[in-house]
């Protein structure tokens, strides 16, 4: 008896996709700039947050999605500073794929907000996989995880538009070479933005939200020229 076969794994990845596209165009639609922020566990994702929302505020209604495989500590923190946030489950699984962000969406509201960020599953691996529709792909390496990481996790690298090396302020402890990093992530990306920052110092935030602040105001020229 003749048989198919199917690719599922394509289809399912074709099919993000398209969801990809959607959570685009919806963030489009409503002026508002969704940011991808990934990192191991450790790098420090949540405290770079808060420092991100303290300069920002201010001038734009922020809202975060904060994606857990499980507890929902993360949420509770980045509540206290008053902004929009939800915690999202992954059920296990180690990256938040388009699907689940726009679950997430959809939960959350977008309406009224000018940025949005996901705070993906700490991870340097399958979140880089997974394209969720993100206006900037911000990614986060602490000194103590070592310079060799654009070695070991070269996609991440790849496919981020910024990267934050946060714990600056521990250099003096660990054998850690900016230089070399930079080398190294440039030979990977030579469009990504590297930002050397210390969440719990405070310094070097200045620029990204600058950054950030940059692409609100773009997208909101853009809406208004069409």
């Amino acid at each position: 008896m003749e048989y198919k076969i199917v690719e599922t794994k394509e289809r399912v990845i074709a099919d993000l996709e398209k969801v990809a596209d959607e959570n685009r165009r919806l963030a489009s639609e409503h002026d508002c700039v969704l940011i991808n922020l990934m990192g191991s566990p450790g790098a420090g994702k949540t405290s770079v947050l808060l420092r991100l929302i303290a300069l920002l505020k201010d001038r734009y209604n922020i809202g975060v999605m904060e994606a857990d495989v499980d507890s929902d500590v993360d949420a509770k923190t980045i509540s206290e500073t008053g902004v929009r946030v939800i915690q999202l489950h992954s059920g296990g699984l180690c990256h938040m794929d388009a699907d689940m962000t726009a679950r997430g969406i959809n939960e959350i509201g977008i309406e009224g907000l000018d940025v949005l960020f996901l705070e993906n599953i700490g991870n340097l691996v399958c979140p880089a996989e997974f394209e969720i529709g993100a206006d900037i792909r911000l990614m986060i390496l602490s000194v103590p995880e070592g310079d060799d990481k654009p070695l070991k996790y070269p996609l991440m690298f790849s496919i981020s538009d910024i990267l934050l090396v946060n714990k600056t302020d521990t250099l003096p402890i660990f054998d850690f070479d900016m230089e070399l990093l930079n080398k190294r992530v440039n030979a990977l990306n030579a469009n990504i933005r590297i930002f050397e920052v210390s969440a719990k110092k405070g310094l070097g935030f200045e620029a990204v939200a600058d950054v950030i602040s940059c692409r609100i105001e773009e997208k909101r020229k853009n809406h208004e020229n069409h």
